[in-house]
């Protein structure tokens, strides 16, 4: 990958959104988008563009893994298009780290679209989002897109347990928390054995169950990102220091949690001065393949 300096940068954030289009389309339903802010506690407007997003990561020489979220099957609500993504990563490349989304509904079509995606659009990764897509992430509906995903060697990045999407909604919104218990993708680091995984955020209230799963299978990793460090589990701490010091990743959630805030918190947490740059830069520098000056 060209573009990133390493040795520049003082971390790598695994997890921020691209919530609206140049076009000003945005990626989720009204109703559920305000109750993500409500829930977030997020003051005034959230939806920088994808060159504000850049710039944003550039004046804090972080570099940032961006994506959208493609849901249209339970929402009916077109993404904004990974293509839109990519190349706005390809004209950041510097900051930008492109990760796409396809609906598992979307079927071989969307596994031609993966792949394509990969090939001619250097997408590094993609983003299931259980809860809101309404699938398990162990249905075989969702096979055919871990197939080109190991096969390529990019990463599938799954949110795992609460969401602030629909949160206060009644009946949240129609979205189901069951979906993203992350034993349910212990199932796909077995059938896919070769694949990079990241289980996203504290997985509350399934925290040991993610603990359990990327202690035991190698591929699968945990993003730290959706809560303020001060409010992590204590044993998510104590893996994060210890047995999974090497697959802890830093990720914001951005731009309902901001980097600086997250920050912040996290330089008051007890994680010991050897672990602290694995988690902000050096493991998602690994996973990513991301190397030296320029890579």
């Amino acid at each position: 990958m060209t573009g990133i300096d390493l040795a520049s940068l003082t971390a790598i954030d695994v997890h921020t959104h691209c919530e609206v289009s140049a076009r000003g389309r945005a990626s989720l339903p009204a109703e559920l988008h305000d109750a993500s802010s409500a829930y977030f506690k997020v003051r005034g407007a959230r939806k920088p563009t994808l060159q504000e997003t850049a710039a944003y990561y550039r004046e804090r020489s972080m570099a940032a893994v961006i994506f959208t979220v493609d849901a249209e099957h339970a929402t009916g609500t077109a993404p904004v298009p990974n293509e839109e993504v990519a190349e706005a990563a390809a004209a950041h490349p510097d900051v930008l780290i492109p990760f796409a989304s396809i609906d598992p509904f979307r079927g071989r079509a969307g596994v031609r679209q993966a792949r394509r995606l990969v090939e001619e659009y250097g997408v590094r990764g993609f983003k299931f989002h259980p809860s809101i897509q309404g699938f398990f992430p162990n249905d075989r509906l969702a096979y055919g897109l871990y197939e080109v995903i190991e096969e390529t060697g990019t990463i599938a990045l799954f949110h795992t347990g609460q969401t602030g999407i629909g949160a206060g909604v009644p009946g949240g919104g129609g979205i189901r928390l069951k979906y993203s218990n992350p034993l349910h993708v212990d199932d796909v680091a077995v059938d896919f054995p070769h694949l990079k995984v990241i289980l996203a955020h504290p997985s509350f209230p399934w925290q040991d169950e993610a603990l359990a799963v990327a202690t035991h299978k190698p591929g699968v990793h945990i993003d730290l990102s959706g809560w303020s460090p001060k409010y992590f589990p204590p044993q998510l701490v104590r893996y994060a220091n210890s047995l999974l010091q090497d697959k802890v990743l830093f990720g914001s959630d951005f731009p309902v949690l901001t980097p600086d805030r997250w920050l912040a918190d996290f330089a008051d947490l007890p994680i010991k001065d050897a672990v602290r740059p694995k988690i902000l830069k050096t493991n998602a520098a690994r996973l990513l393949g991301l190397t030296g000056s320029g890579s």
